[in-house]
């Protein structure tokens, strides 16, 4: 693939989690959580996004919001659980992604928040009108994500160098 290609970004945060007598990064999802995190990733599907790449933090609910997102995938990519990504900073996710190989086009990022949601601003120097409003107007509850593209290689990619093109969230 060509570095000019644009490439893909989507940043999902993990569905709605439960409050056991756990540790944070042992919660699991709720009820909720797992209705939430199917119907996000039938809307994956809906966009037609083929990702190349899946990167997932290691807490217990975004590999379960991952585990039921990708059934609704028609492809199912490559899968790293990175331990960085959980209570990462905005740069710290950055930084990850500036590690993707340049053969790979489209990535999904399951994380948490805050840093999903500064990422997706962060990142995003443009915006389609739409998106932008959307995302201002609804946060970034659990289960949203939002597409972000950008063109150049992954080690360029750095804030305010892609645009916000989609961005969706479960009705509450």
């Amino acid at each position: 693939m060509s570095v000019a290609e644009p490439r893909r970004i989507v940043l999902f945060r993990h569905a709605k989690a439960d409050w056991p007598e756990v540790t944070d990064h042992e919660r699991p999802l709720a009820e909720r959580g797992r209705m939430d995190a199917a119907v996000a990733g039938r809307k994956l599907a809906d966009h037609g996004i083929s990702f190349d790449l899946a990167l997932c933090s290691t807490a217990v609910r975004t590999r379960e919001t991952w585990k039921l997102a990708v059934h609704e995938l028609p492809h199912r990519p490559k899968t790293i659980y990175e331990e960085r990504l959980y209570e990462a900073s905005p740069g710290e996710l950055i930084a990850v992604l500036n590690e993707t190989p340049d053969d790979v086009q489209n990535v999904i990022l399951i994380g948490h928040n805050p840093s999903v949601h500064g990422l997706a601003e962060i990142l995003s120097g443009s915006a389609d009108d739409e998106a932008r409003a959307h995302m201002e107007r609804r946060g970034f509850p659990a289960a949203a994500f939002a597409v972000v593209t950008f063109e150049g290689s992954w080690k360029s990619l750095e804030p305010g160098t892609g645009r916000l093109d989609d961005y969706w969230a479960p009705s509450e």
